[in-house]
């Protein structure tokens, strides 16, 4: 590794830790099933990238790293919830994630849709809580961008619109591409937005960077559906080859793929420009994407 991927791996790791620490706070620690559910659905996993954009994304903008961790903890509870119901048998029927074994699997599919609904509700109790410091009309305006990126018009509309295709003709590039804009760009498009709406600055650069971040994901994803290692992914996969599914890999081929990322990434670093060596480590988060092997 050089010297700027040491220097994001290290910021990614911290990130990670901050986050994981702030989550524990946040979420229910009483005995219940739904509390266990909850908690094994976010803690101790994933690469915590939605909510290390939050943070960074805050620190360009000098905003206070209370208020940042605050955005970071939402949006993986929102991720976390999106995962707990993509995961049950009447959407992917996944028994793995994240290297341990899914809640439905852990607990029973009823406890399952509870910890998520109860992740998304936190996601928004994080935010609008008084004692979180930040002004209550950023409150609101992260509250609404929130309920936009992953309602209808955003996360839970492209997972609508994954489930349609399974019945439908194939899909084509540009329409895998507005899907994948809602169901994996809407987080990550409020994730990098978040810290300028904190910041009380115009938000729309890091949103041109999240779209095309959020869809050079995707194709990665696409990638190690094909050719990763299930063990590292801590999921099942060639999943969309048994299914029939069309994806970037069975229309563009794998070379195909490569290139159309690795695209996607020089476009997410060019929308940065604006921000200079401040956005240094979003930059190098874009090369971690096209480069990760989970």
């Amino acid at each position: 590794m050089d010297a700027d991927e040491l220097q994001f791996h290290a910021a990614l790791s911290q990130a990670a830790t901050r986050v994981e620490a702030a989550l524990e706070g946040f979420l229910p620690s009483d005995e219940s099933s739904l509390a266990a559910a909850m908690r094994h659905a976010v803690l101790g996993g994933g690469k915590r990238l939605r909510a290390f954009l939050a943070a960074e994304s805050a620190a360009m903008f000098r905003v206070p790293a209370a208020q940042a961790l605050r955005t970071a903890a939402a949006v993986e509870c929102m991720h976390a919830y999106s995962l707990v119901h993509d995961d049950l048998p009447c959407m992917d029927d996944d028994d793995m994630r994240r290297g341990k074994p899914t809640v439905h699997k852990a607990w029973d599919e009823a406890t399952a849709v509870l910890a998520g609904d109860a992740l998304q509700s936190l996601a928004f109790e994080i935010i609008a809580a008084p004692q979180s410091g930040i002004d209550p009309r950023l409150q609101a305006r992260l509250v609404w961008r929130l309920a936009q990126a992953a309602g209808a018009h955003g996360m839970v509309g492209g997972q609508a619109l994954d489930i349609a295709a399974e019945t439908a003709p194939p899909l084509d590039v540009a329409s895998i591409a507005d899907l994948q804009a809602l169901k994996t760009g809407g987080l990550f498009g409020w994730a990098a937005e978040s810290g300028a709406i904190l910041g009380r600055s115009d938000a729309e650069p890091l949103r041109r960077y999240a779209a095309a971040l959020g869809l050079a994901f995707q194709i990665r994803d696409d990638i190690l559906d094909v050719d990763g290692d299930a063990e590292a992914a801590g999921k099942r996969l060639r999943k969309d080859g048994e299914q029939g599914k069309a994806t970037f890999v069975s229309l563009l081929g794998l070379d195909g793929a490569r290139r159309k990322a690795h695209e996607l990434v020089v476009e997410a670093c060019e929308a940065l420009v604006p921000y200079g060596s401040a956005a240094g480590n979003l930059r190098a988060a874009a090369q971690f994407v096209f480069a990760r092997n989970r």
